[in-house]
């Protein structure tokens, strides 16, 4: 694995440093150069009523659609509720194998569960869900190490007990020493 690079797309306002913050997380987790993007999105073709939330089998495909010049994997950020038809939530989606993946920090935040607000908490917590969908992206699949980034997340709790790097085996299967 050696992506030339990867290109992190907000849709919406993600607050002053916070993209710089994720793609330095996301640089040294894969070792290659990330670039930071702005795009806006009319969310409303994405909306289902019935679930009151987005769909992220389509959010996915339009999100793949764009093909950032020069990018080797793109992921893009959303603040809104995902879902997959099989599954009453997600927070992020991706290409196993593929180029695209997306992530929500929607569900992430502490106030979503009645807490007080934690910036770092959900910084945190948005950096392990966006490596570990581009994980995905380049063939992992879901780990059983309790603490890589490559286990599979329920709930927020799940993500705030891994890390945000990849075992020694999900390193191997990338190819990373």
């Amino acid at each position: 694995m050696n992506p030339s690079s990867i290109t992190i797309i907000s849709f919406g306002h993600f607050g002053k440093n916070f993209p710089d913050k994720l793609a330095d997380a996301v640089g040294s987790a894969f070792h290659c150069s990330v670039h930071l993007k702005e795009a806006h999105l009319d969310l409303s073709e994405f909306y289902d009523a019935g679930r009151r939330q987005y769909n992220g089998d389509k959010l996915l495909r339009e999100v793949d659609s764009m093909k950032p010049e020069g990018s080797g994997k793109i992921i893009g950020l959303f603040n809104v509720d995902l879902f997959i038809p099989i599954l009453t939530f997600i927070y992020g989606q991706a290409q196993l194998g593929g180029r695209s993946a997306i992530a929500s920090f929607y569900r992430l935040s502490n106030e979503r569960y009645g807490m007080a607000a934690d910036d770092q908490k959900l910084r945190e917590r948005l950096i392990k869900e966006i490596i570990h969908e581009l994980g995905h992206t380049f063939g992992l699949i879901h780990c059983t190490i309790s603490t890589c980034v490559m286990r599979s997340s329920t709930y927020v709790e799940d993500i705030d007990q891994k890390e945000a790097r990849f075992c020694n085996d999900c390193r191997a299967l990338l190819g990373m020493k």
